[in-house]
């Protein structure tokens, strides 16, 4: 029987490196691909994910591993899929995470889809998380045993069919362990440190960024507490987050901190620290990665930021992709357009975007 052929996305990082070398070493025919995103023009050196140092390596690791390395040109796709929900996002008011709509769009859209064009059974990533079946047979996605790692939150928006093309090699290890199968393995990325901005900004400020590639004039305003009485100004709605404290030049004793954006009436809404509470939120475009479970089960946790702890809740169903969450505890600083992700103990049952 011929070995199954899998695609695994590179990006020169210890943790894609290890995962293909884990699965050439099981006897997987091994493709090693690395996405060309974009970049804004002359900046080709600074996006994170494939800047021309980082294909070096990854090349650098496929010859050493002996299999095929291939660069694949997405910097349309990427552009107009992430940049541009990126950029429309916080001209909306919201927070986004363009993480997601990347995975979702170009890693487990474009680059699958070009996989299975040239026969691929997989694609596999350096994710830490476990993908599995139930006994009903269903694919089902797990936290990684590395908790301090788990990439589950970003990848909630897979579905069955994604999930029966996907391997993720790293699940079942430790990051430690990791670096440690890079340095058995001889490869020379074991000690890279790890990026943790998004890719296309590197380490530049996100307001610079909006402000050279947004299509309309960001407009400064004014800044008022939740009583409508005037507290300053603010220099444009986009540049500011929820829960920011920093750079709202507000004169008080206790500090203040942005709860709300009005985008409507251009104005920034501030309040103090027992203001910044959420007890319940709203998520739609729900996708659930096993089918519906049980909404009435008493150990659904739900996760509102990346990497933040997953806390109790209740579940609400309003429509087939809207739910009402209502919370156990309050939770600071819930912003709109961030992902609420929900779990039963390590199973990750999906998620939505907070309105």
């Amino acid at each position: 029987m011929d070995k199954k052929r899998v695609v695994v996305a590179m990006s020169g990082g210890v943790d894609s490196s290890v995962a293909a070398a884990l699965l050439t070493q099981q006897g997987y025919n091994v493709i090693g691909m690395m996405l060309r995103l974009w970049n804004e023009p002359c900046k080709e050196a600074s996006n994170r994910c494939c800047t021309p140092y980082a294909m070096a390596q990854a090349k650098r690791v496929a010859s050493i591993l002996n299999i095929p390395f291939y660069v694949l040109d997405a910097q349309i796709p990427f552009y107009n899929s992430v940049v541009k929900y990126f950029l429309q996002s916080y001209l909306n008011g919201n927070t986004p995470n363009p993480c997601l709509i990347c995975n979702r769009e170009i890693r487990w859209g474009y680059l699958l889809n070009h996989a299975l064009a040239i026969g691929a059974d997989y694609i596999a990533t350096g994710h830490y998380v476990r993908n599995e079946k139930n006994n009903q047979g269903q694919f089902i996605l797990k936290k990684g045993l590395d908790s301090n790692k788990d990439q589950s939150y970003v990848l909630y928006v897979l579905n069955q069919t994604q999930l029966s093309h996907s391997l993720f090699p790293l699940g079942q290890y430790l990051k430690t362990e990791v670096r440690q199968l890079a340095r058995d393995f001889n490869l020379p990325v074991a000690d890279k440190e790890e990026s943790q901005d998004l890719c296309f900004l590197a380490d530049e400020d996100y307001r610079s960024f909006i402000l050279r590639n947004a299509c309309v004039e960001i407009k400064p305003g004014i800044i008022v507490n939740s009583q409508n009485k005037l507290l300053g100004q603010h220099n444009g709605l986009p540049f500011y987050t929820i829960g920011q404290r920093k750079g709202l030049n507000i004169s008080s004793e206790s500090p203040y901190y942005v709860i709300k954006k009005d985008v409507q009436n251009n104005v920034l809404i501030a309040g103090k620290t027992e203001e910044r509470a959420s007890k319940s939120l709203f998520i739609e475009n729900m996708n659930w990665i096993s089918g519906t479970p049980s909404l009435t089960s008493s150990n659904i946790k739900v996760m509102v930021r990346y990497r933040s702890k997953a806390k109790p809740c209740t579940i609400q169903e309003i429509n087939s992709t809207k739910l009402r969450i209502d919370l156990l505890e309050t939770i600071n600083d819930v912003a709109p357009g961030q992902a609420a992700v929900l779990y039963q103990d390590d199973i990750c049952l999906g998620g939505g975007i907070i309105t």
